[in-house]
């Protein structure tokens, strides 16, 4: 039996410089997005797209969420699996390609950098990557391709 899980957000425009979406170059694209019991986030568009740089993204906000997706399916796989991460890090880019007025994302690149207690885990820490990235939710979810190249380091005794 499959499970429904809802997920409630606010967007909320604060970029109204007085003359609202009068002209293309006349509004901010400013906004704030939150969700009950999380600090609200600061989001506006790409550079690119007249938006501040000082802000959050939808492009950025797709990617992380790509990257967070993956980072918290691998460490259940490895929790249920015996596998003991350590620290886990990740450097993840993407790539977007715009035609006309519109685009889309093409592929991204998950780069995790896993350090595990024990060099016997190394050969299963490398493995569950796999199946982390079918059991992601965010990446199941996207019609564009997620790849992986993960580093599995030991944490070196003293």
């Amino acid at each position: 039996m499959a499970l429904s899980h809802h997920y409630a957000v606010r967007v909320d425009w604060t970029g109204n410089l007085g003359t609202g979406t009068d002209t293309y170059r006349s509004y901010s694209r400013d906004h704030d997005i939150a969700s009950d019991g999380v600090p609200t986030l600061l989001g506006s568009a790409d550079k690119t797209f007249r938006g501040d740089r000082s802000r959050w993204n939808p492009e950025q906000f797709l990617l992380a969420a790509l990257a967070q997706c993956h980072m918290l399916s691998y460490l259940s796989h490895c929790a249920r699996s015996g596998v003991v991460v350590l620290s886990y890090a990740d450097a993840a880019e993407a790539t977007m390609e715009t035609s006309g007025g519109g685009g889309r994302f093409v592929s991204a690149m998950l780069r995790p950098r896993v350090e595990i207690a024990d060099e016997s885990m190394r050969a299963q820490a490398e493995a569950l990557h796999g199946p982390a990235g079918q059991d992601c939710f965010i990446a199941s979810s996207v019609n564009f391709p997620v790849h992986h190249e993960p580093v599995v380091t030991v944490r070196s005794v003293s």
